[in-house]
This record gives structure tokens, sequence and C-alpha cells, in this order.
């Protein structure tokens, strides 16, 4: 803020009277009052620098431009915005961030007890076997096991995949999903069992014991085949 008035004038000003002043936004003469001045210069506090909340805006939003990282659609976002990506891209609108991050994801970040368990056991009992856990590369969408030599997959249907326990229309589309899902199996060639865990309502080992022996059942099966052949 640039001040239009002389000392002896600000001397003389009563707390209330207004004094001029110039915009830093847009160069404009505005006035202050006097008691609104000495408060910015005994705290030494940069209040009082523009005559609006738009010129105050047209200084603080300093905004980059940049391209949607999913729909190229130009966008303006500040700094700390842009700085604060993780993927290094911003986006025109959540839909759009939601879309990029489902489709470039690949590894879950939403797993249950069971199947981090799971992953345990079978590094554990095939070290040399490479398996992928809830990677989306294979058909474009999440499976919870894969194994890409054998061409091998497997899904840990919980309750949610039968039963309404967010509604109707959650489990319509959660049936829709594995629809695809198998569909998608099937176009590339590759078994899906599936795993119904919907009995365990509370993970422990020595429910989950049961889970382990069919995917071991069958890897077994698929490897013994292999080796023959």
């Amino acid at each position: 803020m640039k001040q239009l008035f002389t000392n002896g004038e600000y001397l003389k000003a009563k707390s209330t009277d207004k004094l001029p002043c110039q915009c830093n936004g847009c160069g404009n003469t505005f006035h202050v009052e006097k008691k609104m001045i000495t408060y910015g210069l005994k705290h030494n506090k940069n209040i009082n620098n523009y005559c609006s909340n738009k010129c105050q805006g047209l200084i603080i939003d300093v905004r980059i431009e940049r391209v949607c990282g999913c729909c190229d659609k130009k966008v303006k976002r500040t700094p700390k915005i842009i700085n604060s990506s993780k993927s290094g891209r911003v986006f025109c609108s959540r839909s759009c961030s939601v879309t990029y991050n489902n489709t470039h994801k690949k590894y879950g970040t939403r797993k249950s007890k069971l199947e981090k368990w799971l992953e345990t056991k079978l590094i554990d009992l095939y070290p040399e076997l490479e398996i992928h856990f809830n990677r989306k590369d294979a058909i474009n969408s999440e499976l919870d096991i894969y194994i890409p030599s054998l061409k091998l997959g497997f899904e840990l249907n919980g309750i949610f995949h039968y039963e309404p326990i967010y509604g109707q229309d959650k489990l319509d589309k959660i049936k829709n999903n594995d629809n695809r899902k198998f569909q998608a199996c099937i176009e590339q060639n590759i078994e899906l069992c599936i795993i119904d865990s919907s009995q365990q309502k509370y993970f422990k080992e020595k429910t989950s014991q049961k889970y382990l022996d069919i995917i071991v059942n069958l890897l077994n099966s698929r490897l013994s085949l292999e080796d023959m052949q």
C-alpha cells in the first residue's frame, strides 16, 4: 500500500478518519481509517494493501496453466497444487483425477487382512514363482492373485459380492464388475478361479487356511502339468 497522505495529515486525523492510499492491485486511490493504518504500521502487517477482494485475488492467486492429465483440457492451478501432485499431473476435475488413477494404478491399496495373509504365505511357499497381487495389467482390471506363467488368476469374493450390505445398487455394480472381469479373463485366455470367502466374518488364520489350501492345490496341479510338458 502506498500512502497518499502527509505526516501532518496523519497526525491531525482522528482514529476514524479515512486517509487516501493507493491500491497495490489496480493502482486506484481508496481510503482507509487511520486506526487501521496505525495497526498495520505498529505490528508490521501488510494489511489494507488492496481496495477490494478482487484486487487482492489478482495478486495472491498466481496460477500456472497446465494440461489435464486425463482429458488434455487446459487448466490453471497454483504452484502449491502442482508441486503437491504425487503423479506429477494436474486434473480439470475430480472425475478426471479418479479416472486417471484407476486406469494407471498397478497395485491395489485396499487389501483385506485375508488377502495380505495369503500374499505372505504364497510368497513363502513359492519364492521362485512370479505372482502378481492386486494388479491391473493383465486385464486392465484388478485381479487379487495372478500367476502370469500359468495364466491363472484368483478372486476372493467376500460377503459384499453376494449380499446388499450397502444397498442393492451397490451390489448390482459389484456383480456387473465381477462379470466384466470374468469375461475379460476369457478373452485373454486366463483361467479365473472364484473363491467364495463370504463365510469369514472376521479374519483368523485358522479359518483362512481353507482358502490357502484351495489356491495351493490348484497351483500345484497346474505346476505339475507344466513339468510334464
